[in-house]
């Protein structure tokens, strides 16, 4: 009696195995409602059309089993889903190649075989393939429903304009700091204000020191020396009373005592008291940092000067528009205090470095500025003639679907069929088109409108056909009667049973 109860247990679950397995196989049948009108293209299909049919409701297009009924929503018959067999070239066994790639770069294709830059070797895509997605085909109807349009892949020349911010600064080689070099207190002042001009030899300032008073004594004894010993019958006496001099002489002109002052001090032999600086060259005084009385150490900087006779103007260039620019390419400023007034330069330098804070990279220009109508700390309009790449791949920007790190086109084949494949982008011009570096061939057909729906409508066929696929894995097989003969025995489990029970 147990031994029956056992063997009826058993029976009654692998019933209910078998019906969850048949409900999890109806349940995968489920799909995304595709686009009305859309075909699946099939790589693989070179069997008969009726024993590959798979069939669908008009109203849930969702349901896709593989034989005739009805729909189990709305009870609707179920109609065949059309496939592309007549003529194509997987159904006659004649496939042609449509291009050469790369296969572990899929935007690199060639029209003939060979091998990649990297010194790969290119394998063939068919006519009946596609590198990007899944071949969708849509009748006419569609097309003109969904607003589908194509432009041609051609070649061109791409330019761009860029607008940008200049900031005007001073020329560096031409700024100068004036220090002290030896401690004293100003004496005299001769720089009234910050922003007086100066000219080249220009006296600024005097510095009064105990020191140099008595640099110059020593100079004057070092003199005196030397002539009464230049004349001696011992060599090494004279020569070195004439080092002395020279490094009394050496001494003054290291405090900034220019050579006139000191042959004045020699010829006429009066000691100064003070030590005047002069200007090293025209120009403007940016920052006064001394006033008259002030003491002085060495190393302190007194007054700042600048040449405004030639300015720079920093523009900001940003990342993406770096390969746009080049040292030499014509520039136009605006200036936006005078209204329609211009000034035409070069790009002169473009630094190696991103500013960190506003991620752009400086490009140098530089202009005369004898009149000072370029003031420093200036903002300006800079205008900059891109550098024009000639003889380029390009397709119009709206053509381009970006994904993350993957860019693709529709490219539009004959029957309605469209192809997604992918791409690799370069340059972008500012009349709307972008190049295309790998991927497509001059006089290919894209679509520029449209595409997102073509592009889900791939990737719900992709899905779908790896479903249909007869390499898809198949269901768990029963078992045999011999395993079943087994399993429901007379000693089956007896052992268990008895010592269950026992």
């Amino acid at each position: 009696m147990m031994r029956t109860l056992w063997k009826i247990s058993l029976a009654s679950l692998s019933v209910l195995v078998l019906a969850l397995g048949v409900l999890l196989s109806t349940d995968l049948s489920f799909r995304n409602v595709p686009i009305q009108g859309t075909e699946l293209v099939h790589a693989e299909d070179d069997h008969d059309h009726a024993a590959g049919t798979k069939w669908t409701c008009g109203m849930h297009p969702m349901i896709i089993v593989d034989e005739p009924g009805l729909c189990p929503i709305c009870h609707m018959d179920l109609t065949p889903m059309k496939e592309e067999t007549g003529g194509s070239a997987a159904a006659t066994g004649e496939r042609k190649v449509k291009f050469w790639q790369d296969p572990n770069d899929p935007t690199y294709i060639s029209d003939e075989p060979g091998q990649s830059p990297l010194g790969i070797a290119l394998i063939p895509v068919y006519e009946d393939e596609a590198t990007g997605g899944t071949l969708i085909s849509i009748d006419p109807t569609t097309i003109q429903n969904m607003g589908v349009r194509t432009v041609g892949v051609m070649r061109g020349d791409l330019s761009r304009s860029i607008r940008t911010v200049g900031l005007v600064s001073y020329e560096e080689p031409k700024q100068y700091v004036v220090n002290a070099k030896i401690a004293g207190w100003v004496e005299k002042l001769y720089i009234a204000e910050t922003g007086q001009q100066v000219k080249k030899g220009q006296k600024l300032l005097e510095i009064y020191s105990p020191e140099l008073v008595t640099a110059q004594q020593e100079l004057l004894l070092a003199r005196d020396n030397y002539n009464s010993l230049k004349d001696s019958t011992f060599p090494q006496i004279s020569e070195s009373a004439r080092r002395l001099l020279e490094s009394s002489r050496k001494r003054l002109q290291l405090w900034d005592v220019s050579k006139w002052q000191i042959e004045q001090l020699e010829k006429m032999g009066q000691v100064r008291k003070t030590v005047t600086l002069f200007a090293p060259y025209d120009g403007v005084v940016t920052m006064k940092m001394v006033n008259e009385g002030m003491y002085v150490t060495p190393g302190m900087s007194l007054l700042d000067l600048a040449d405004l006779s030639r300015v720079w103007v920093m523009a900001d260039i940003y990342e993406y528009q770096l390969p746009w620019i080049k040292v030499g390419q014509p520039v136009r400023v605006e200036l936006p205090y005078v209204k329609g007034r211009t000034l035409n330069a070069h790009v002169s330098y473009i630094y190696p470095f991103v500013d960190p804070k506003t991620r752009t990279v400086k490009a140098r220009i530089e202009f005369d500025n004898t009149d000072f109508e370029l003031r420093p700390d200036m903002y300006v309009t800079v205008y900059l003639a891109g550098e024009q790449k000639q003889d380029a791949l390009i397709v119009p920007q709206e053509a381009i679907l970006h994904s993350g790190e993957k860019q693709t086109v529709f490219v539009a084949l004959v029957a309605g069929r469209f192809e997604p494949r992918l791409v690799k982008t370069g340059l972008q011009g500012e009349d709307g088109h972008i190049e295309i570096i790998q991927g497509l061939f001059e006089g290919e057909q894209v679509v520029t409108s449209a595409q997102f729906m073509l592009d889900s409508e791939s990737k719900l066929r992709e899905a779908i056909q790896k479903m249909m696929k007869p390499a898809r894995a198949e269901s768990p097989q029963r078992n045999t009667e011999d395993e079943l003969d087994d399993l429901f025995a007379d000693d089956a489990g007896a052992e268990s049973l008895e010592e269950l029970f026992n």
